[in-house]
């Protein structure tokens, strides 16, 4: 029987994560986060062969004494946002053995988890940041039809959210902390900078409509490039259902480019508040695309278009998937790698794929 550890195990993330994983057999769950009385909540109402625990936890403070009397093997830390936190909770996994997953989408927190590679593979264990949407699927499906290209130059990808669906403090919070703020990405072959939320278009999306799409920060942005290094171009965009609060969000990015906003992400509480007066307006339906182009064996011009849609407010749980299929792994002792990196080539297009199909997403790939 495996011990699992989910920090923050009862939020929007680690509620299905907990939920999916407490269906599986020999798997001991503890659901930690500051609120011991939501842990236990949570705990009691999962059915599990063995029983469920809660426990509290607060990441701001160290966390060793509390894993050496767990004793887990395996830690899956979702507690957002993760721009500014250091790897304390990654380094206290590897100092007690245990293997460490976490869901972060800050830029330098996956791109850096390198630095702990070393002290990861002394202790045997697996340290993998990211294990995400973004780069966990962007990835996989780069990689699955990567052999289709001669050169792969340039990536045009984005993510719409539904209106009508579950979300947290974090997420906000890290939205609002890179919006105005500039972003470097690739151009053209040479470094380019963006800006946060800015780069203002719009995309027709199946069965979606148009939908506004801005600039958006993600690891991809630093760590493709140097595994795919034909790249000239890499865009990435995020949206919001609702033109008026996408727009409204527009507008404050040139507050914090102009440096009359200095900390946006101060006000991701009373913002989160605001956003829920308009759920009446929008649906539980969110979409994600992916643009491939280069050229191909004959160095004719090649695309390839991935596009992906989720109904009735499933789409947050899309970037809980490699997370659940990670640990379902390294139970079963199907992952074999050991050390720290972002999650790049640990899920197979197909098999993130698979473990979506029981809920209301449906995808297409065309040329």
């Amino acid at each position: 029987m495996k011990h699992v550890l989910i920090i923050g195990g009862y939020g929007n993330f680690g509620r299905f994560i907990s939920q999916t994983l407490a269906q599986e057999t020999d798997i001991q769950l503890t659901i930690a986060g500051r609120s011991k009385e939501k842990a236990d909540a949570l705990a009691i109402e999962l059915q599990t062969n063995c029983p469920a625990q809660g426990y509290q936890l607060d990441i701001s403070q160290p966390l060793t004494d509390h894993l050496t009397h767990l004793k887990p093997d395996i830690v899956i830390h979702t507690s957002g946002p993760f721009q500014n936190q250091s790897y304390s909770v990654a380094r206290a996994c590897i100092n007690c053995g245990a293997h460490y997953i976490d869901l972060a989408d800050g830029r330098e927190f996956v791109s850096g988890i390198k630095t702990l590679d070393i002290p990861a593979k002394d202790k045997g264990t697996l340290v993998v940041s990211g294990a995400s949407s973004v780069p966990g699927l962007t990835s996989a499906i780069i990689d699955k039809y990567l052999p289709e290209f001669a050169r792969l130059k340039s990536l045009d990808y984005g993510i719409t959210t539904a209106q009508k669906t579950t979300r947290g403090l974090a997420t906000t919070a890290a939205i609002l902390g890179y919006t105005g703020k500039p972003i470097e990405t690739l151009t053209h072959a040479t470094s380019d900078t963006l800006y946060g939320w800015q780069g203002l278009r719009v995309r027709k999306y199946p069965q979606l409509g148009w939908r506004l799409l801005g600039n958006c920060d993600i690891p991809d942005l630093a760590i493709f490039p140097e595994r795919y290094p034909d790249l000239q171009n890499i865009r990435f965009y995020a949206g919001l259902e609702i033109p008026l609060i996408h727009l409204t969000l527009w507008l404050l990015s040139w507050g914090v480019r102009a440096g009359l906003i200095r900390n946006l992400s101060r006000t991701a509480p009373t913002l989160l508040r605001l956003s829920f007066l308009f759920d009446w307006l929008g649906t539980g339906n969110s979409g994600f695309h992916m643009e491939m182009s280069g050229t191909d064996t004959q160095d004719n011009h090649k695309k390839i278009t991935f596009e992906l849609t989720a109904r009735s407010g499933d789409g947050p749980y899309i970037p809980c998937m490699p997370a659940i299929l990670l640990t379902r792994k390294l139970m079963t002792n199907q992952l074999p790698q050991r050390g720290a990196q972002p999650c790049i080539g640990l899920i197979s297009l197909d098999e993130y794929l698979n473990a979506l199909r029981e809920l209301d997403i449906s995808w297409s790939v065309s040329d």
